[in-house]
């Protein structure tokens, strides 16, 4: 674990706009990434980029995405020695900013941006330990509460690590901010919470009905 507070900013991590809103405080990017757990992951297949959407887990200074074995940025991961150059985005929308004018329309946002080299886990502890923190990402305690992976299905999985060590957090928040002739306008204006909730849990229809919910989910 480094020492020092925030990632070191690069060439790379430094916007070109709205400067004043990155930050490279680690403990600010960690509580991002751990909020949530659907990632976008981009990278260059035959010269074209291609960006997909799938899980990841934290653990310490590194994130886990995880994917079948026959999936292409998981395979070419393994095929050459340096690895696969990938850029990881992480975005949580908590408003709308709804200004008098279009062009002032915006969101209020917090999201982290990891560039990297992605490598394929293919020590056998380290493939389970992060498969863990992939379930326990979504529902923490779920990896205590569920069948672990066998043999069968640990070998169709593959598992990627990327480090955090280019690392960048950019957030926005407060309201509009409207061209002062146009706070006369009679247009309401403002900012519409976004909230993320979970329903009550639907049990499967075969489930034992002497399995009581867990604490875990009720918590949700």
């Amino acid at each position: 674990m480094p020492d020092t507070a925030a990632y070191e900013p690069t060439e790379r991590t430094v916007p070109t706009r709205s400067r004043e809103r990155a930050s490279y405080d680690r403990e600010l990017v960690h509580g991002i990434l751990d909020e949530g757990y659907v990632c976008h992951l981009g990278f260059v297949r035959d010269g074209a980029p291609v960006v997909l959407p799938t899980l990841y887990g934290r653990i310490g200074e590194r994130l886990y995405v995880h994917g079948s074995t026959g999936s292409r940025p998981l395979r070419m991961t393994g095929k050459a020695d340096p690895g696969l150059a990938v850029c990881l985005t992480v975005t949580h929308v908590d408003g709308l900013v709804l200004a008098r004018s279009a062009f002032h329309h915006s969101i209020n946002y917090r999201s982290v941006v990891v560039h990297g080299t992605a490598y394929e886990v293919t020590d056998p502890e380290e493939r389970r330990t992060a498969l863990g923190a992939l379930v326990d990402q979504v529902v923490p305690g779920r990896s205590y509460d569920s069948r672990q992976a066998n043999a069968k299905e640990l070998a169709a999985t593959a598992v990627i690590r990327l480090d955090l060590n280019e690392v960048s957090a950019k957030v926005r928040t407060g309201g509009p901010n409207d061209e002062p002739e146009d706070s006369a306008l009679p247009h309401w204006t403002g900012v519409l919470p976004v909230v993320r909730g979970y329903g009550t849990p639907i049990p499967a229809a075969d489930l034992d009905p002497s399995v009581e919910l867990p604490g875990y989910l009720a918590a949700l």
